[in-house]
């Protein structure tokens, strides 16, 4: 169906809705990669695509237009490669979506979604207290709080422990004699799954500079994952949150934990 005519051009209400889609895929993409070093390069791909075809489509320039032709051939192959990780964060989102978990009807068609907005039986109060405590011995620590994924890759790359979440417990583990504390601890569905594990390292620039690698790691998890992160600060004793790949820093220990019962309740 036809909308309106601008001189020669003739807009249909599909066209609208085309745009109005691949819009809101960049804006999406556009999200997910800004403050790395991948925005530029996402960047560069789009030029390369305007150059394309305007001399293709516009100016009719064959041997310019059948080198990036080309280039532009091998282009769906170059994504993969060079944004394989922002490519896992775009289908973690499409996967963990809070729309396809409310909704009645896909929960019925995608039986799996349950688990993604399935309260967890956090001990909040645990978690806050440890924190409050650490943050006043000045004691450095990272917890990473699992969702929808376990996280195995991750817990297996620290020590297995299994144990039901106290606050003695995460205390002990970060105190700067224990053998443990030099890593994140992993708690999944109120356990401690696993502490001195290894995670991976946020390539946001952005972030500010005085954030030393247990605030970039603690991002770094959240960019690869739903799950969430509290960081205690060994310099300041300030506490920080990250999610979604962004980190709130020097937050009170009542936004804590409003955050916690947000998420987990």
């Amino acid at each position: 169906m036809d909308l309106f005519h601008i001189g020669f051009l003739t807009v249909r209400l599909i066209d609208i809705i085309d745009i109005g889609i691949v819009t809101f895929l960049l804006y999406k993409l556009y999200n997910l990669l800004r403050g790395g070093v991948a925005i530029n390069i996402f960047i560069g791909l789009l030029t390369v695509y305007a150059l394309y075809w305007i001399c293709v489509k516009v100016l009719n320039m064959e041997l310019l237009g059948t080198i990036l032709g080309q280039f532009i051939s091998l282009g769906f192959i170059a994504l993969i490669i060079v944004f394989q990780q922002e490519v896992r964060r775009f289908l973690l989102v499409l996967g963990t979506s809070n729309i396809l978990a409310k909704n009645p009807f896909t929960r019925q068609i995608l039986p799996w979604n349950w688990q993604i907005d399935k309260p967890l039986p956090l001990d909040i109060g645990a978690l806050v207290k440890a924190c409050r405590q650490m943050a006043k011995d000045r004691t450095g620590a990272i917890l990473v709080l699992a969702r929808s994924s376990e996280l195995k890759y991750y817990s297996n790359t620290g020590e297995i422990m299994d144990a039901d979440l106290s606050q003695r417990l995460i205390e002990s583990i970060f105190f700067k004699n224990n053998p443990l504390h030099d890593g994140a601890v992993i708690i999944v569905n109120n356990k401690i799954k696993a502490a001195r594990c290894v995670l991976p390292v946020t390539e946001n620039v952005d972030l500010p500079a005085p954030l030393g690698m247990r605030h970039r790691a603690a991002v770094g998890i959240t960019e690869q994952s739903d799950a969430i992160s509290i960081v205690v600060s060994e310099e300041s004793g300030e506490i920080s949150f990250a999610q979604d790949g962004q980190i709130h820093v020097n937050i009170t220990l009542e936004e804590l934990e409003q955050k916690l019962k947000e998420l987990f309740n």
